[in-house]
């Protein structure tokens, strides 16, 4: 069973079909139980898959890019403001 782990649940890169399948699923039905949405949603990935690859790469609102000139500067004055908390 190459790149699935000893519970069968698959690992490694996501398929454009496997992304398809869970922003379809999330868009109709939501993500309130992330334990669940693997099984509902008719993924072989553990819910905490599913999360990290909705929240990190597929959410509609992530911005992606180099920082504007403005977000530049408020980085660099909250951060003078506030030092590395």
């Amino acid at each position: 069973m190459k790149g699935n782990d000893k519970n069968g649940l698959k690992k490694g890169p996501w398929s454009p079909e496997e992304d398809r399948i869970l922003v379809d699923y999330i868009q109709k039905h939501g993500h309130s139980k992330w334990k669940s949405v693997p099984a509902l949603a008719g993924l072989n990935r553990c819910g905490k898959s599913c999360r990290l690859r909705w929240t990190n790469y597929l959410r509609p609102n992530i911005k992606r890019g180099n920082f504007s000139s403005e977000e530049e500067q408020l980085i660099i004055d909250l951060h003078a403001l506030m030092g590395n908390k």
